[in-house]
């Protein structure tokens, strides 16, 4: 896809509803100093609670909106991939379509993009159930340790990107969990950036914490193994090729 905007903003959909004209407000709002020209691509994925006729209403009188729909649920890592496939932007944005996330933290994450390659969210402070912040906290924890990487909160899918970075992600399952490590990984610069968190207020959480350890943990091992296969060397020598005659 060529990158002919200055920015697409990606948002996975799985029946937010009542989310969705509310982000998209506070999203128009932001949109106007992030850059010149911009797309905002929902990736609808598999909704069933009308969801999907939402978007279809705000993309009629809204030309920046794109949908993408799957035809039934195959999980964040679909939805995100299939929306990098489609974007067209310089700058890749992504974020979560259930208001718990801010988009006026947006600028912020772009303005980093000055000094890195990519600007990852970390929620420092959580406004989620107590289950869920103790899980989250154990599954940071136990992926720095077999990764070592420093990131303090890798699953935050409130991330902005160039468009190089996303060479580094994979078309796996689980592998959004991993975003900034596998963008460290093929040699990109990141940092993490504190970034707001906001409770749920409509609809319910799509995650559960005892179906999603295994997978999960499983994932981490694959990651890990990339990172210890991963080609290590250094050119100390070259020579040219000779000049066309």
């Amino acid at each position: 896809m060529t990158a002919d905007l200055a920015l697409s903003v990606i948002l996975p959909v799985h029946n937010e509803v009542e989310n969705l004209p509310l982000l998209w407000k506070e999203l128009a709002a932001v949109l106007p100093g992030l850059a010149s020209s911009t797309e905002v691509i929902f990736v609808d994925d598999g909704s069933t609670d009308g969801s999907t006729d939402v978007i279809r209403h705000l993309a009629r009188d809204e030309p920046r909106i794109r949908l993408l729909r799957f035809e039934a649920n195959e999980g964040l890592s679909a939805a995100f991939y299939a929306g990098f496939q489609a974007a067209r932007g310089r700058i890749i944005a992504t974020m979560d379509s259930d208001l718990q996330s801010d988009p006026r933290d947006l600028p912020v994450l772009v303005a980093h993009l000055e000094a890195a390659d990519a600007a990852v969210g970390s929620r420092l402070i959580r406004h989620d159930s107590w289950v869920k912040r103790v899980s989250s906290r154990i599954g940071n924890g136990v992926r720095r340790a077999v990764t070592g990487d420093p990131v303090r909160d890798s699953a935050c899918s409130l991330r902005v990107m160039r468009r190089e970075c996303l060479e580094a992600v994979p078309p796996y399952t689980g592998m959004h969990r991993f975003v900034p490590t596998l963008i460290k990984l093929a040699g990109f610069r990141v940092v993490e950036v504190p970034v707001h968190h906001r409770s749920r207020r409509f609809g319910q959480s799509k995650f559960g914490v005892t179906d999603r350890a295994v997978p999960a943990f499983v994932d981490l091992l694959v990651v890990r193994w990339m990172m210890r296969r991963r080609l290590r060397y250094r050119i100390v020598e070259q020579t040219q090729p000779p000049t066309p005659r």
